[in-house]
């Protein structure tokens, strides 16, 4: 059974930083997309960025420049490192995993099979 699981959050001041991680297990095709996403209160849930099996890398404007996605060499482990942090990035951030034949990666929350619980930031100013 596919499971991920995140870890990391928690609450920063203003221009702090954070490092999430997103621990998967079962099993993964070799061509699967993972990314995070995040959710505040009362907003939809939005892509940050994204990663492919070659690490190619995807960026909302919002964080790019300040947001590093990365994966360990075994793709067991997804990271975030979140620099410069804004209030404005205080969300739920979950990680999530896109299993698709062309192994592409998208911004659409829809295209995404398998999500972890989330893990909270908080942000003060």
């Amino acid at each position: 059974q596919v499971q991920l699981v995140e870890s990391g959050g928690g609450s920063v001041q203003a221009g702090g930083s954070l490092r999430l991680s997103c621990a998967r297990s079962g099993y993964f095709y070799s061509r699967t997309c993972m990314g995070w996403f995040r959710q505040a209160p009362g907003k939809e849930r939005e892509f940050v960025p994204t990663i492919d099996s070659r690490r190619n890398t995807w960026y909302a404007d919002s964080v790019k420049g300040r947001f590093t996605i990365s994966q360990d060499n075994a793709k067991i482990t997804l990271y975030l490192q979140m620099n410069s942090l804004k209030p404005e990035d205080a969300a739920m951030y979950s990680c999530a995993a896109r299993v698709s034949p062309d192994g592409l990666c998208s911004t659409n929350v829809a295209a995404y099979t398998y999500w972890g619980q989330g893990t909270q930031v908080t942000v003060s100013s």
